[in-house]
């Protein structure tokens, strides 16, 4: 049972980033994808999903600068960041959930550090 997260690093505010997730196809399949993110001094929060069908939904204030996809042929999950701001700043978590269900499989983070 594994969720590996990557693509986290510095960059300036304005810039891009793309996370991937690679996944087991156990957990991969069939559940709702997603990721979410944990600034300092904060609760995790959640960013984005994407379901087994490709509906997405996003956090508010990241809704038209982040895209979230998924690649059911590698069992990957991406997010893509543009227009990245300092507040984006956070360890960045992917995680699978069964649909209908508040349980989540949970990888371990990825820091992403924008400055100003």
């Amino acid at each position: 049972v594994q969720l590996q997260a990557s693509g986290g690093g510095l960059v300036q505010a304005g810039g891009s980033l793309r996370l991937s997730c690679a996944s087991s196809r156990s957990l991969f399949s069939g559940n709702v994808m997603g990721w979410s993110y944990q600034r300092p001094g904060k609760q995790r929060e959640l960013v984005a999903s994407i379901t087994s069908g490709g509906s997405t939904n996003y956090a508010s204030s990241v809704k038209g600068r982040f895209t979230i996809s998924r690649d059911n042929t590698k069992n990957t999950v991406y997010l893509q960041m543009n227009s990245l701001r300092p507040e984006d700043t956070a360890v960045y978590y992917c995680y699978a959930a069964p649909p209908g269900t508040p349980y989540k499989y949970w990888g371990q983070g990825t820091q992403v550090t924008v400055s100003s």
